[in-house]
């Protein structure tokens, strides 16, 4: 009998233990991802008692801020996938989602802050958080897109900090619980009803959730590849005849350009050399390399997921045959990517093979102006070595100097790009163009892609160039 309840003991004892450390788990590990979740409703209850706190742009720009018992987004349409919203029958998105716990003050460094509040009776007030998104930048970008389906995408290489985020068509994130309507059956519609709706998906930000065939602008990430894996192929000349067949399939190129060498064949962009180069890395290495650019990874990952974010895709070295892979080395075959991740590619060859870590968080400040974090820069990935990408820097400006970039150069200042026309199965080309300046020491990075637009030297590389001016000529 004793024996008996000595076991029952043990259990109960046992089972104590674990639904001890089972809920200290979920506080210390889950609790901050719980508390702040979108659907918790205890967050609406506990927001009603707090003054949220404001989004800044790096100037001070006011991007969302509370007046009124209401938020309101003072940049409208210009920023809304990024800045995203609050609504009680909607939810959270974008920043607004990302930074919760600092903007209603619920962090554990709050929690002694909170406690002073309310035994003095004293109105809660949230922290601000300052972005590193430029409004003036954001603003440019979507006049520069105007009614056109794309996005625009500009950061600085040297720290990873996102300037601008655009993406086109858009919605005024003020007006999502106005009534638009009545549905069939008599249901009042709203705005964000329709939205949802919408077959331009406006809510969709295609500059971070976008999935296209990034067309030649992807020869950046073959030539990486060729360049590491036979650094000789910079004295090679190639014969280009206007198509390569490969195992019976035609590849086709834009003209037959003849005899090129390396550079010369990424400032006009040869389909040929390019898709021999990916054929001779073979499949394996190929996909290495796009990996190694991040091609396949979420930058955000580990961390607060700022943007909504989807990781490109490549077929993978071991069902790809060799048509996939002199398509996929020129852009093109199955290969899905978003503008931000070739913004990242560009910021590789920019940053002598370095990606920084990309964010949008500056710092989080409370009401009186005090930083509680600040954001700071960290390597990301290596992708290539400072000579390689070296060698691809110098082509690049070639693309811009006397190739198919002509478009995006600037008088006084020297910019490295690459453009990009892609096919697209159900539609017109999108246009591409990725770029940098000034090459010598850059600072900041675009990448333009302007959906069923035709060639990005026409289309893209224009609204390139008048980024990269508005970003050189405003200073830091």
């Amino acid at each position: 009998m004793k024996t008996n309840i000595r076991r029952l003991s043990y259990l109960i004892l046992g089972s104590f233990v674990l639904l001890s450390l089972y809920i200290g788990y979920i506080n210390v590990f889950l609790g901050p991802a719980l508390a702040t979740d979108p659907h918790n409703r205890r967050l609406a209850a506990y927001e009603a008692n707090v003054h949220r706190g404001t989004i800044y742009d790096r100037r001070g720009t006011v991007l969302a801020k509370s007046q009124e018992g209401r938020r309101s987004y003072p940049l409208g349409k210009d920023a809304a996938q990024v800045v995203g919203f609050i609504s009680q029958r909607y939810g959270r998105t974008g920043l607004e989602s990302a930074y919760d716990r600092y903007l209603l003050a619920m962090t554990d460094e709050d929690k002694i802050e909170v406690i002073i509040d309310r035994l003095l009776g004293r109105p809660r007030v949230g922290n601000d958080v300052v972005v590193t998104l430029d409004a003036r930048l954001q603003q440019l970008a979507m006049r520069l897109l105007g009614n056109r389906r794309g996005a625009v995408v500009a950061l600085d290489p040297r720290n990873g900090e996102i300037l601008a985020l655009a993406s086109s068509p858009s919605y005024d994130p003020n007006a999502i619980g106005q009534p638009a309507g009545r549905s069939p059956d008599g249901n009042v519609l709203t705005v964000y009803d329709l939205l949802q709706q919408d077959k331009g998906a406006p809510l969709l930000n295609r500059a971070t959730q976008g999935a296209y065939p990034p067309g030649s602008t992807f020869k950046l990430i073959t030539a990486a590849g060729a360049l590491t894996t036979n650094p000789e192929v910079i004295k090679r000349i190639f014969n280009c005849q206007g198509s390569l067949i490969i195992d019976g399939f035609r590849l086709g190129d834009t003209a037959a350009h003849g005899e090129v060498d390396f550079r010369r064949a990424l400032a006009v962009s040869c389909n040929t050399t390019f898709a021999r180069l990916g054929l001779e890395m073979g499949a394996k290495r190929f996909y290495q390399t796009a990996r190694a650019f991040g091609l396949t990874v979420n930058p955000w990952a580990g961390g607060p997921q700022e943007v909504a974010y989807r990781p490109g895709t490549l077929t993978p070295p071991e069902r790809m045959n060799k048509p996939q892979l002199g398509s996929s080395a020129i852009g093109q075959g199955e290969v899905l990517v978003n503008p931000f991740q070739m913004a990242l590619v560009a910021a590789a060859i920019a940053n002598d093979g370095v990606i920084m870590r990309p964010h949008l968080l500056a710092r989080v400040q409370d009401p009186q102006g005090g930083v509680l974090l600040q954001s700071a820069p960290r390597p990301w990935l290596t992708a290539v070595s400072p000579e390689v990408a070296g060698v691809i820097k110098e082509a690049m400006v070639d693309v811009v100097r006397e190739g198919t970039g002509r478009g995006a150069a600037l008088p006084g200042i020297t910019v490295a790009g690459k453009t990009g026309s892609a096919q697209n199965p159900k539609g017109g080309t999108h246009a591409w163009f990725v770029g940098f300046a000034p090459a010598e020491r850059p600072r900041v990075v675009v990448a333009v892609i302007v959906e069923n637009g035709g060639a990005g030297g026409v289309v893209a590389a224009p609204i390139a160039r008048e980024m990269i001016r508005a970003v050189l000529t405003a200073g830091p």
